[in-house]
């Protein structure tokens, strides 16, 4: 089986997973008090209103964990070594499911999972997307064009940087969300993820060293 039609299949199942998740949490929300609500109350009030931390963070992380699991899926089919194949699998594992949540809470309030305002604004900084990079870290399309190129040694190198770049921006984004949101869910994921992707900076770093590159 190609290497193409490898990641086509695997997109798929990731996307199947993500519905799946994120329609678990929509019903949960339905039989149960609204958990948009700090206190839980369900009262429509509690929502968190479309400009607000809660709501943009959800909707810009999703794209930013897309991409993420994105070029997970391109290096796993793109070398051997078991390191570099066991960081993808846990990247999108974990943004999967991440996503899927945000995706249900976006649902569970009733806000639309995509925006024309620009991205970030809901930090005070909206961005311009150039050359298809839509968030500060995130990948354009002429890196995901080389990293799609690459295989062996090139593609772990490649990917570590880009996925490095890509944590940084993410954690920056997170501890933002961590400070400013108005529900629990969100304050409790966003900090969990800044911890998560800086630890795995850390271990990106070495793994870069391990194959004679720098950040």
């Amino acid at each position: 089986m190609s290497p193409a039609v490898r990641t086509s299949r695997s997109l798929v199942w990731a996307g199947v997973m993500v519905f799946v998740v994120a329609v678990g949490l929509v019903l949960l929300m339905v039989v149960r008090p609204s958990a948009a609500s700090p206190a839980g109350s369900g009262a429509a009030g509690a929502v968190p209103a479309e400009g607000s931390a809660d709501v943009g963070f959800a909707r810009d992380m999703s794209v930013h964990h897309q991409q993420a699991v994105e070029m997970a899926f391109l290096v796993r089919d793109r070398t051997d070594d078991e390191d570099v194949r066991r960081l993808a699998y846990d990247i999108i594992n974990t943004q999967a499911n991440q996503r899927g949540m945000m995706l249900g809470w976006l649902e569970s309030w009733d806000r639309p999972k995509s925006s024309d305002r620009p991205p970030m604004e809901w930090m005070g900084h909206p961005v311009t997307p150039s050359d298809g990079s839509l968030m500060p870290g995130m990948a354009t399309d002429t890196e995901l064009d080389r990293l799609r190129a690459a295989d062996g040694k090139d593609a772990e190198v490649l990917f570590l940087r880009l996925m490095t770049v890509h944590h940084r921006a993410g954690a920056d984004m997170a501890r933002a969300a961590a400070g400013a949101a108005g529900t629990d869910e969100i304050r409790s994921l966003a900090a969990g993820m800044a911890r998560a992707q800086e630890s795995e900076i850390s271990l990106m770093a070495d793994m870069l060293k391990a194959r004679g590159a720098q950040p």
